[in-house]
């Protein structure tokens, strides 16, 4: 009997190793893997040789050296090498080291991750310890949702900054892009619509930033808003894969919360370097620029990414995406200001000289479009701004004839209204990152434009013009 129980327990515990062993060589990261090894290295890439049959554009291989195992992205692939370009700066590469075919790169996103901040490849940077990993893993190259099955945009929702809300409001799902030159506004009035309170979740795709901002804008922008944000973080001295890779990951994590009912905010400052960071790497693996130095994939990257954000298939969530993009030397329109207005579903245009004018945000209400306006209004607001924009636009054309003295007051009465009202309404659109949020644009405006008259509703009075 005694030597029958020791059999028993032998055989079970031979059985539980078994099965340990099944189990854990299940794992893909425990499977055979195809490889080959270094052929030539250059600056920007590296060629190897034995995969070229194994590995698919875009997907990512693993290389081996005495440091470690460095992540490479293929960017292009021949009959018997492969180009990579490698995810780390300042990777050691040597000739004949061993390189490993990985697949699609993915993240497994959790409702953990929020309030972190994370890098392009998915790990903390914030020194909080590691982050949980989600039950379904996703490729950062998703593709968005088939058209004729996702949810329409329909509901608007308030930004708190005035000159939006005013005369572009936004509705969720909406994708927005924010045009401006180099130092005149475009992350301050980012901070400022981060704050909205019409999200259950944020993310933040920070890409080529001056990595002493990064603080800045997390702790002292977000601030008791980081708690339901995320902040995908490349600085501008990091690889450009990884700067290509943080978008492409903020996006994948709004996908998560929005397939899960979420109505997430999707902010990315800023796409141009997303766009030059597909450059370099372009560039590196041989492809011809095509348009002022840009090659043919920034141009089919670019929709790929900014058609991903929008509403979700019936019954999920909505992403709405508010992005920066650098106008080079203020001309708007650039490859990538023109091809970016192309796609999106509004514009706000930041200009420089009302910057220096002390407006700030320094948004040109005329040339500011949202393409889903009326949805956002209702019908005396869209007369309102209607009528606003008549006289913004009166003003404006008429400045050098007023500063040369050849305007008589009473010769025209619409002029006259303007002059009366116009500076009463920029400075009513006059709005700082320390101001609380406008909870009613349109009741600050009529209050402003009341005192200034000292009697009646100029604000029913312009309505009905």
């Amino acid at each position: 009997m005694m030597e029958a129980a020791i059999l028993d327990a032998v055989n079970g515990g031979k059985l539980a190793q078994l099965a340990g062993l099944s189990a854990r060589y299940a794992d893909p990261a425990f499977s055979v893997a195809h490889g080959g090894h270094v052929r030539t290295i250059a600056a920007g890439h590296y060629t190897v040789a034995g995969l070229s049959k194994h590995v698919r554009l875009g997907e990512f291989v693993a290389h081996r050296s005495a440091t470690g195992i460095h992540l490479g992205e293929v960017v292009r692939v021949e009959p018997d090498i492969i180009y990579v370009c490698p995810i780390e700066p300042g990777e050691p590469i040597g000739i004949g080291d061993t390189v490993i075919r990985k697949g699609a790169f993915r993240v497994a996103p959790d409702n953990s991750w929020c309030g972190r901040t994370i890098n392009s490849l998915g790990e903390p940077i914030d020194g909080k310890g590691p982050v949980g990993r989600g039950l379904h893993p996703r490729s950062i190259a998703n593709t968005a949702p088939p058209s004729m099955t996702r949810s329409r945009v329909e509901k608007g929702f308030r930004t708190g900054v005035r000159a939006i809300d005013i005369f572009s409001p936004l509705c969720l799902g909406q994708r927005l892009g924010i045009f401006a030159g180099s130092g005149v506004g475009k992350s301050t009035l980012l901070s400022m619509l981060a704050r909205a309170d019409s999200f259950d979740k944020v993310v933040i795709a920070l890409v080529g930033e001056r990595g002493r901002e990064v603080r800045e804008f997390i702790e002292d922008t977000l601030g008791e808003h980081m708690s339901k944000s995320i902040a995908v973080v490349a600085t501008s001295d990091e690889s450009p894969m990884l700067r290509k890779m943080a978008p492409l990951v903020a996006i994948t994590i709004a996908e998560h919360f929005r397939d899960q009912g979420d109505n997430v905010l999707f902010i990315a400052d800023s796409v141009t370097r997303f766009a030059h960071a597909i450059r370099e790497v372009a560039v590196a693996a041989g492809e011809p620029p095509i348009a002022r130095g840009y090659p043919a994939s920034v141009f089919t990257e670019l929709p790929r990414l900014l058609e991903r954000a929008g509403p979700g298939v019936e019954g999920t969530g909505t992403i709405t995406a508010i992005i920066s993009i650098l106008v080079d030397g203020d001309n708007h329109n650039d490859p990538i200001a023109d091809s970016t207005r192309g796609i999106l579903d509004g514009h706000i245009v930041l200009e420089r000289s009302l910057a220096e004018e002390g407006r700030y945000p320094p948004i040109n209400p005329l040339s500011s479009i949202s393409r889903l306006a009326r949805k956002a209004w209702t019908e005396d607001q869209e007369k309102l701004v209607s009528r606003l924009k008549s006289l913004v636009h009166r003003y404006e054309e008429t400045r050098d004839l007023r500063l040369i003295g050849g305007y008589r007051a009473g010769s025209d009465p619409d002029l006259d209204m303007a002059i009366k009202q116009v500076p009463v309404i920029y400075e009513v659109l006059k709005q700082t990152p320390g101001e609380k949020p406008a909870l009613d644009a349109y009741a600050d405006l009529a209050n402003a434009l009341r005192a200034a008259a000292g009697q009646g509703n100029p604000q029913s009075a312009i309505a009905r013009r």
